[in-house]
């Protein structure tokens, strides 16, 4: 019964959408482009209050990934607004990558504000496709809230190892699928097509966990949380590190 009423209640939710989907098929959808990275630079502080201590924990041990004279090369897929700059080690060289170029304005205020990194440059790219950057140039990639949103999970992942250096390390915060059992997972099936739209491609089935486990990394450190301030749809994560 509770799967029927998903897939009624997913179909009506579809219907919905369809003046999105028109928009989409137009072009009309990209001026949306224009306005999400002001609504993603405001989500931004309220999610990195309610996820600080998370983020810190993630990030304690980038450094130990530093080369022998110091210097750290670390390589944001999807920076957006620059969220996680606050929490990157002193004097870490960061490439800021996003296929969105309207996230311009607001990742310089966030580079202002975080002057104890270098910024080499800003990519306009997508994830699946970083052939500007060389084979094994950087010591770490960051990847978060991103791969909800990618065409191809694996093709970034791919992208990812390539560009690492052997012993780099890829890190990642990731909302993903809930258990089949919970009204989470219910209401992310039934919504998924709307949040689509609102959140500028954003997907909330995945189980990005699985990509990670098949991606070919030497090492997966990987740890499934709650994040009971956030929003239901997005509560379920997984936050770790991958070595090549």
């Amino acid at each position: 019964m509770k799967s029927f009423l998903m897939k009624f209640c997913r179909l009506f939710c579809l219907a919905l959408t369809l003046p999105l989907h028109l928009l989409e098929i137009t072009g009309l959808y990209g001026m949306y482009k224009r306005l999400f990275p002001l609504l993603a630079y405001n989500i931004t502080f309220s999610y990195n209050d309610k996820m600080h201590t998370t983020k810190r924990d993630l990030f304690r041990n980038v450094g130990k990934f530093a080369n022998t004279d110091g210097t750290l090369r670390l390589l944001e897929i999807g920076c957006g607004s620059g969220a996680n700059f606050k929490f990157y080690p002193y004097g870490c060289t960061v490439i800021c990558t996003d296929p969105n170029p309207h996230f311009m304005k607001y990742l310089r205020m966030s580079m202002d504000a975080n002057q104890h990194l270098t910024y080499d440059k800003f990519l306009v790219m997508s994830g699946e496709d970083m052939k500007e950057v060389e084979d094994g140039s950087v010591d770490v990639v960051v990847c978060t809230l991103v791969l909800c949103s990618v065409s191809d999970v694996q093709r970034v992942l791919q992208e990812v190892r390539r560009i690492l250096k052997t012993g780099g390390a890829f890190y990642f915060l990731e909302h993903v699928v809930s258990d089949p059992s919970s009204w989470t997972y219910f209401f992310q099936h039934v919504l998924e097509p709307l949040w689509y739209y609102l959140g500028d491609g954003c997907t909330i089935t995945r189980a990005t966990w699985k990509d990670l486990e098949a991606a070919g990394f030497s090492e997966l450190h990987l740890k499934q949380i709650e994040a009971p301030e956030v929003t239901l749809m997005i509560r379920p994560h997984i936050m770790g590190y991958s070595i090549k």
